[in-house]
């Protein structure tokens, strides 16, 4: 239970990182003066990976003990770094399009990982 319910937080949080790429220079443009918000910053992203990343590893390392089925924790792993090499060479290196879609990248490799696992441990847990 605890591993389905922190797959579900580490896929609501992906979700949100992803919109939050998407939506945000949407919403700056329109309302100029929410770019003083702590929402706004680029660190946003850094605070969402610093959830991301222990509740993934827990719940993929504990989902896998389960079901043994290891090419799941291989997704959220690819995932999670792409989205820390991301985090870790910004829009200046990388450039906004390109950040954009390597954050895109990352968000789905997690969520794949997750949604892997989520069925994975559901499936082991039924007696058939």
């Amino acid at each position: 239970m605890l591993t389905q319910a922190l797959d579900k937080v580490a896929i609501s949080l992906s979700a949100l990182c992803a919109i939050h790429c998407l939506l945000m220079p949407v919403v700056i443009a329109i309302v100029p003066s929410l770019i003083a918000l702590p929402f706004a910053d680029e660190r946003f992203h850094l605070v969402l990976l610093l959830f991301v990343l222990p509740t993934s590893v827990i719940a993929l390392f504990m989902g896998c003990r389960k079901h043994r089925r290891w090419n799941v924790v291989g997704w959220g792993s690819a995932g999670i770094v792409v989205l820390i090499g991301t985090v870790m060479a910004g829009h200046e290196v990388l450039g906004e399009t390109l950040e954009k879609l390597a954050t895109m990248l990352g968000v789905s490799l997690v969520v794949v990982g997750h949604t892997l696992n989520f069925r994975q441990c559901r499936s082991s847990d039924c007696p058939h």
